[in-house]
């Protein structure tokens, strides 16, 4: 085994520990609480910090070899779940059941920084993928990228449920160290030779490792039309936000719980397959029209997959937006790994990270008053109900629906720009440059 291959997989199980430490908090509280005011503002709270701590994440993966940065990343989560541990054990009989007591607040604030400090891992391993790929092979690898995550979607929840049920936060801070642990020992024996960071042309003082925000808009604009890329992203993610607020709802309303966490569990295998795929096919010479094309479609069926209450409909359209979310991805990271330097790419993953990730919580704290306040009641008894109730439904599950298919729309649209816009051609003819490879080990 290869040794990308090696901390791709050691990357996996990371991912797989914290986020399913991550999901089994949010089954436990609510569990605990019965508080969907506590399990909101946990997920809140997270998208926020992760925002927060993406830059100064991507100075530190530019700034020391990879292979250090990611222990450290574990080595940091690992303290901070035996800290959770502690906590746990600690605190009085019966006090995590009041989502005001300040025992549970400090257990959920030190396990949600254990788990944002394993995003560390997520920076690091595409400017690997620089390093130790070809340019010609790393939109593929960068597919198995999209399968492990893929993988690790399909069995976090699962874990996680049976880690809640069988043995609540005992059980679950018990797997997570010791995987944790598991993880530290395979990485570090794991030979991996990197060259030393170097500084950067936009570095203003190479030796005090800093954040450096300055410096990374410096390297984003100097490339023509990369701010465009990321802003476009961002776009993106704040209309995915509306299916973070929605999709729970509007799915439990045509079926049982039990059925939907099923199908999930069924859609989640898109991920897989398309990892598989782009891994087999790559994504084409152009990355970035792939790109646009695959938003396109993606964007095609969010207009189409609520336009008549079908569990059916609804099915095919989460596959098929699981299995294009892959490929999106990998076409920006591809671009990415081609038009920035390698000694910024930390840098500048970091602030593509914060910046894209602040978004979507936004639309979701945004978007929910406004479907429960205006959109359904418009397609429950008001004016939308008239116009087009009698092909489109009523009720607020029809107003959800006509949500879906408004951002939709919007979607296509902003695609449609893009694709046409002049930034894209600019920034389609800097990849096509040749490019200098990274620096070799010394």
């Amino acid at each position: 085994m290869t040794p990308f291959h090696q901390v791709l997989a050691n990357n996996a199980v990371a991912n797989i520990t914290n986020y399913t430490i991550w999901f089994a908090l949010t089954f436990w509280v609510f569990i605990e609480t019965q508080s969907v005011f506590a399990t909101g503002m946990i997920a809140g709270v997270y998208l926020v910090l992760t925002a927060a701590f993406a830059i100064w994440f991507g100075s530190l993966v530019d700034h020391h070899r990879k292979k250090r940065v990611m222990i450290g990343s574990s080595a940091a989560s690992l303290v901070l779940y035996l800290a959770s541990f502690a906590v746990w054990r600690m605190a009085p009989e019966d006090s995590f059941h009041d989502v005001g007591g300040p025992w549970l607040w400090v257990l959920i604030g030190v396990i949600m920084l254990g788990v944002i400090a394993g995003n560390i891992r997520s920076i690091a391993l595409p400017t690997l993928v620089t390093l130790l790929i070809p340019e010609d092979r790393r939109d593929k690898a960068n597919g198995l990228v999209g399968m492990v995550s893929g993988i690790g979607f399909l069995t976090t929840s699962v874990i996680s449920g049976f880690l809640v049920a069988s043995g609540g936060m005992f059980a679950t801070l018990a797997f997570g160290i010791g995987f944790t642990v598991l993880v530290l020992i395979h990485l570090s024996l794991v030979k991996l030779e990197e060259p030393e960071p170097q500084a950067g042309a936009h570095d203003e003082e190479p030796a005090k490792k800093k954040v450096d925000l300055r410096g990374t808009l410096a390297v984003i604009a100097g490339v023509p039309g990369l701010f465009a890329l990321i802003l476009f992203a961002t776009l993106n993610n704040f209309l995915g936000g509306v299916f973070m607020a929605l999709m729970d709802a509007y799915g439990l309303s045509l079926m049982a719980v039990q059925a939907w966490g099923l199908m999930w569990g069924a859609v989640s295998v898109a991920f897989i397959l398309a990892g598989i795929v782009i891994a087999k096919t790559g994504l084409g010479p152009k990355p970035l029209r792939t790109l646009m094309i695959v938003n396109l479609i993606m964007w095609g069926v969010a207009c189409v997959f609520t336009i008549q209450p079908s569990i059916w409909l609804l099915g095919a359209g989460c596959f098929l937006w699981m299995f294009l979310g892959p490929w999106a991805e990998a076409a920006e990271q591809t671009t990415l790994q081609k038009v920035v330097p390698y000694e910024r790419q930390g840098r500048v993953f970091g602030f593509a990270q914060s910046v894209e990730m602040a978004a979507s919580p936004l639309t979701a704290f945004l978007i929910g008053p406004l479907t429960q306040f205006v959109v359904i009641p418009f397609m429950t008894d008001g004016a939308g109900a008239d116009a087009i109730g009698d092909w489109f439904g009523r009720g607020p599950d029809r107003g959800i629906a006509l949500v879906f298919t408004v951002a939709g729309l919007v979607g296509v649209i902003l695609t449609t720009l893009a694709f046409n816009s002049s930034y894209y051609r600019k920034l389609s003819a800097t990849y096509a440059k040749p490019t200098p490879e990274p620096p070799a080990v010394a």
